[in-house]
């Protein structure tokens, strides 16, 4: 088989996936036929389906496990902020996405996201995540490292409020992508304890902004936040 056709074989079996999902007839949970019956069905080699596999577990469509219980095989997932982050995360890596730009992307979507969040109709529920977060981060035993991880999670919880999950997905996404240069940037602060001490200020009044539902304070804080911290770490 030619390149050129391996090529196309591939695509058909990730064509048959966006089609079926797009139907209804595959849907979240849904396990895909064995290698076998895929390529029976195709009439194209069993190495050919585990290329179109292997590119929508990259996609963050699939999830694959071999064995013989409940959670073996090809089964359908949605995972897209995974998928969208790594592929980020290696183009910031080559040089090709400047952090500075990911770094301004980042600005305007959250802070779209945090003024849209004073009118949309979150619950106590949902606000009580990224509440969870701002009291773990208070902990003064906290390393930098697991400090930046509930970091990550405390913006993304409070980008959710607004209720558009694309929205959401890019946050994760962009997040996920200069995760490394955040952790980075930490260790490499020489004064880590005035530098954290500032952050959790700074985090309990995006927070408080949030919960008042004041969309302009929110988004004027949060954009302060992220220009001082990357002005000072990268």
């Amino acid at each position: 088989m030619s390149e050129f056709t391996a090529a196309r074989a591939h695509d058909a079996v990730l064509r048959h996936v966006e089609e079926s999902l797009r139907s209804g007839a595959l849907k979240l949970g849904d396990r895909l036929p064995g290698e076998r019956a895929l390529a029976e069905q195709f009439a194209i080699s069993r190495a050919s389906v585990r290329n179109a596999i292997r590119a929508l577990e990259v996609m963050g469509v699939v999830r694959s496990a071999t064995g013989s219980g409940p959670n073996s095989g090809t089964i359908v997932v949605s995972n897209p902020s995974s998928a969208l982050g790594g592929a980020l995360r290696m183009h910031v890596a080559s040089h090709q996405l400047p952090l500075k730009d990911i770094v301004e992307a980042r600005t305007m979507t959250e802070t779209w996201a945090l003024e849209h969040a004073a009118t949309a109709p979150w619950t106590p529920e949902q606000i009580d995540d990224a509440r969870r977060l701002l009291e773990a981060m208070d902990d003064d035993g906290l390393p930098s490292q697991i400090f930046t991880l509930l970091d990550a999670q405390f913006h993304v919880a409070l980008s959710a409020l607004a209720g558009n999950v694309v929205v959401s997905t890019m946050m994760e996404s962009m997040r996920e992508a200069i995760r490394d240069y955040i952790s980075d940037a930490a260790v490499r602060q020489g004064a880590w304890e005035e530098v954290v001490h500032v952050l959790r200020a700074h985090h309990h009044g995006i927070f408080d902004a949030v919960e008042a539902r004041d969309g302009v304070l929110a988004a004027r804080l949060v954009r302060e936040h992220i220009e001082w911290f990357y002005g000072k770490a990268i």
